[in-house]
C-alpha cells in the first residue's frame, strides 16, 4: 500500500507539472492575444470614430476617391466634345445632311469571310445628332448615346476632315 501511495504521489506530481505547463502556455497565449488586441482595437476605434461601420466605410470612401478624378476628366472631356467611359465610337463619312440637326453616317468595316477567307467590305448607315454642322462627304467621329428619336442613337463628336467642295 505504501508503494502505491508513493507511485500515486509521483504520478500526481508529474500530472501537476504537465498541467502547470499547459496553464502557462494558455496564459502566455492569452497575454499575447491581449497584447495583440489593444494594438488592433485603436485602429478599429479610429475608423469607427470616422464612420459607424468601418468595413463598409472603407469600401465606400475608397470608391469616391477614385471616381473624383474620373469625373473631373469627364468634365474636361465633355468640354472638349469627347465622352468618357466605354461608349462605342465609330468613324465614318457623312452620307446625307438633308435633315435638321441630323446626319446619316456611313461606316465601313472589313470582315474576313468564314469559309472563303476573303476580306469583304461591309457598310452600315447610322443616323446621328449633329450640333457641329457636318456636311456631305465629311469624315466624322460618332459616339453612342441615349435614344434621341425613333432611329437616332448616335451623336457627332468631332469632324475629323472636311470634304473638298
Amino acid at each position: 500500500m505504501a508503494s502505491k501511495k508513493k507511485e500515486d504521489t509521483v504520478d500526481e506530481t508529474k500530472t501537476d507539472a504537465v498541467e502547470a505547463k499547459a496553464e502557462e502556455t494558455v496564459e502566455a497565449a492569452a497575454t499575447e492575444e491581449a497584447e495583440a488586441k489593444p494594438k488592433k482595437a485603436p485602429k478599429a476605434k479610429a475608423s469607427a470614430a470616422k464612420d459607424e461601420k468601418p468595413a463598409k466605410a472603407k469600401t465606400k470612401s475608397a470608391a469616391p476617391k477614385k471616381a473624383k478624378p474620373a469625373k473631373e476628366n469627364a468634365d474636361e472631356a465633355d468640354a472638349k466634345g469627347k465622352t468618357s467611359g466605354k461608349r462605342a465610337e465609330k468613324i465614318g463619312i457623312v452620307f446625307s445632311d438633308k435633315m435638321t440637326k441630323t446626319v446619316v453616317v456611313r461606316v465601313e468595316r472589313v470582315v474576313k469571310h468564314p469559309l472563303y477567307h476573303k476580306y469583304m467590305k461591309r457598310r452600315k448607315k447610322f443616323m446621328a445628332h449633329d450640333e457641329l454642322g457636318a456636311g456631305m462627304g465629311d469624315r466624322v467621329r460618332i459616339v453612342e448615346t441615349r435614344p434621341l428619336s425613333a432611329r437616332k442613337r448616335w451623336r457627332v463628336v468631332e469632324i475629323i476632315q472636311k470634304a473638298e467642295r
